[in-house]
This record gives structure tokens, sequence and C-alpha cells, in this order.
């Protein structure tokens, strides 16, 4: 375990075993540009290219506890990007779960899909694999694999898109940011959510 999750755990942002253990498994540097393979430590979001980033690890972690993805779930990451948040979340759901992973820039997809299938099985092939990876509007999610345990998106919305909320499980969750605030929300019933509110982040936009 290296000093970046001893230090999150330490400071409490890294709480439940299954979320350590996906930190310490999925390596950050594999989700990196080969010029910043020596930042994966730095607890800051980083530069991938088509404008845009892998999250702040501290971030990411806050994300997860909030979202508490289990076993066997089925799971959708919106904006997966480099692909990271996604490996993390197939270590979670392991081999009784699926993550379908969406993301509007194709070049992007292609990378974050190569860097998913460094762990193996990760990438859906035939029967096999936990992850599908599609190129579609993050506002819009992806019906097809629909109802989700889970949702995380990974960039700011202006507004919770309605799409999401109703792809979403009775008693799922999802965590958004929109506009500075990180949101927390758990499907109660069909037209009914219980909603939680963090200040203070910084993400790019959902486009």
């Amino acid at each position: 375990m290296n000093n970046l999750i001893n230090n999150l755990i330490k400071e409490g942002y890294l709480k439940t075993d299954l979320v350590i253990d996906a930190f310490s498994e999925i390596n950050r540097v594999e989700f990196l540009p080969e010029e910043l393979e020596e930042e994966f430590l730095a607890d800051v979001a980083l530069p991938i290219g088509h404008g845009q980033t892998i999250s702040q690890p501290k971030t990411v972690a806050i994300m997860l506890e909030l979202l508490d993805p289990c076993r066997g779930q089925n799971i959708l990451d919106v904006g997966s990007g480099s692909g990271w948040t996604t490996a993390l979340l197939c270590y979670i759901a392991g081999h009784e779960g699926k993550v379908t992973a969406i993301e509007r820039i194709e070049g992007l997809m292609e990378w974050g899909k190569g860097n998913v299938s460094k762990y193996k099985n990760y990438v859906k092939n035939g029967e096999e694999g936990i992850a599908e990876f599609y190129l579609a509007d993050g506002k819009k999610g992806f019906p097809k694999n629909a109802p989700y345990d889970r949702i995380l998106v990974n960039a700011s919305a202006k507004v919770i898109p309605e799409d999401l909320k109703s792809q979403l499980k009775i008693g799922g969750k999802m965590v958004i940011p929109v506009r500075n605030n990180l949101i927390y929300l758990e499907k109660k019933s069909e037209n009914n959510f219980y909603k939680e509110e963090y200040p203070g982040f910084n993400f790019v936009a959902l486009m």
C-alpha cells in the first residue's frame, strides 16, 4: 500500500475495506499519459488530453465512499475518461457484477478501454468480462443496460439529468457533481429521492 493510500486512510477519506482494496489493486499510474506517470502519487487532478482530467484521488475516494458500490452490482460510470474509475468499479463489482462505461470523446474512450484491459477479464469480450465501453452522451446515460444499482458521474452537470434519475433502480444510489457541489442521491421510489449536498468541489463540465 503506497503513501497516498495510507494518507487517505489516515485522513478518513478511504474507510471501507472494498474501496481500500480497489485503490490498492488498481494502480493510478496505468491511467496516466506517459509523460505524467511519475505524478501518479500526487493527490491532484492531472490532464489526460482532450481538455479532460483524471480526478484527484481524494475526490475519487470521497465519491466512492458515498456511492457505496458492492459486489455483484450493475453500475454506470459516466465520463469514464482514462478508465481509472471504471477499473476501480470493476474491482468492487467483481465478475458477478457489471460496469457500463460511457464517454463522449471517442479517442478518450478507446484509450480508457485499453487502460482497463491491462487488468485480466475486466473488459467484456464475448461472454467474459465486467466492463462494457460505449461512446455516449453522459446526460442521457445508457438506457440499454439500465436499471442501475449505482451511478457515478465524473463531470459537473448544471442540474441532475432526468435520464440518469430514471435509469437508477429504486434503492439505488448516484453520486454526481452539480456545479461546485457533490450530490448524493438515493432513489426511494419512482419520484422520491433522498439528497445530500457537499460543497467545495471542482470538475470538468458534463457536456
